[in-house]
């Protein structure tokens, strides 16, 4: 079972890193937080201890990893071209949820980067993943810490749950304040393009360079995040929608006789807060019911991050038009399961 230390978030114990570090130039793994979700940390450059991650999450070879860097020129050493759009990026937005997608240099083995020429780089804003870093004196593949294609854990108990018998140490830095993962943006030509939505969307993006475009990924992955299914927790999540009238309405699906609406995961908390809480909400209430419903966040690009992990983590089979008498269990003998649902405000 994983050793858990706890550290404090801005000050961690020099001990624990040195012990951590210590793992990860030794070819081990190491869970440890960022502002997004806890990663799941190998050194970069050894293609052994990355394939440890793979291992450990059931990762698909097909599925890159973001290597995690201290600073910009640990970056550019990681790169064959470090282009001008890369540099006006990282000097905006690093230390910082935003990954970079550049051109790979030699160094980095194609487990990295799943048989790709490209690297994705990020610079993490948080004090036990620096200090890690820094201790460590290598660059660090971590994706998320947990099981693939399940919820991505934001406490140390959550990777508790999903890893505890697979890896041999876990950084206990509190709850992660972002709470879902970075911005992934392809910085290798002269217009830059957003793979994965994340914590800082594209009209923040657009305040450095004017040319920004979103695209759905095709052929070799650039960027982790691209799975159909993803981000899901162990219980059927299904999606309700707004109508124009900003009434909440359900979707008739083939469900269980209980089904938690989570209220608590609202539009009227505002992007940035509903996504702090998103996973911690649905570990909280994954396993204890049949079900699980959430509103589906208006279509508008601030929520674009939020929409995007929510449509990966639902469940697409046996779902049919949505229809405002409610949620329905889909049977023989239909039986309704009305649950009260809020409203949402034009101005959100």
């Amino acid at each position: 079972m994983a050793h858990v230390i706890v550290v404090d978030a801005a000050d961690p114990d020099p001990g624990a890193i040195a012990e951590a570090a210590a793992l990860i130039r030794a070819g081990e793994l190491v869970a440890f937080p960022t502002e997004t979700v806890y990663g799941l940390g190998a050194n970069a450059l050894e293609p052994a201890a990355v394939a440890k991650i793979f291992t450990a999450k059931g990762r698909p070879a097909t599925n890159p990893v973001i290597v995690h860097v201290s600073s910009i020129e640990e970056a550019r050493s990681l790169t064959v071209d470090w282009t001008p759009n890369a540099a006006k990026l990282a000097a905006r937005f690093w230390p910082g949820p935003l990954t970079l997608v550049v051109k790979k240099a030699a160094s980095v083995p194609e487990i990295v980067t799943a048989g790709g020429d490209t690297v994705a780089l990020r610079v993490p804003d948080h004090g036990v993943a620096l200090a890690l870093l820094k201790a460590s004196g290598v660059p660090v593949a971590a994706p998320s810490a947990n099981r693939s294609t399940e919820l991505s854990p934001t406490r140390a108990e959550h990777v508790v749950k999903s890893l505890a018998d697979r890896i041999p140490l876990i950084l206990d830095g509190g709850p992660c304040r972002g709470g879902i993962e970075s911005t992934v943006v392809d910085a290798t030509g002269e217009r830059v393009r957003i793979l994965r939505p994340g914590l800082i969307d594209a009209a923040t993006i657009t305040t450095v360079l004017d040319a920004v475009e979103t695209i759905t990924e095709g052929g070799i992955a650039r960027s982790p995040g691209q799975m159909e299914r993803h981000y899901s927790p162990k219980t059927p999540l299904y999606l309700a929608h707004y109508d124009d009238e900003t009434r909440l309405i359900g979707l008739h699906a083939d469900w269980g006789i209980t089904a938690r609406f989570i209220h608590e995961l609202t539009p009227a908390l505002g992007p940035a807060k509903y996504a702090a809480i998103l996973y911690e909400t649905l570990h909280r209430y994954d396993g204890q019911w049949d079900s699980l419903i959430v509103a589906m966040p208006p279509d508008r690009p601030e929520w674009q991050a939020i929409r995007d992990r929510l449509a990966r983590a639902a469940v697409r089979e046996g779902l049919v038009e949505p229809r405002p008498e409610g949620f329905a269990q889909g049977s023989a003998e239909p039986a309704e399961i009305i649950i009260p649902c809020p409203t949402i405000s034009p101005a959100l």
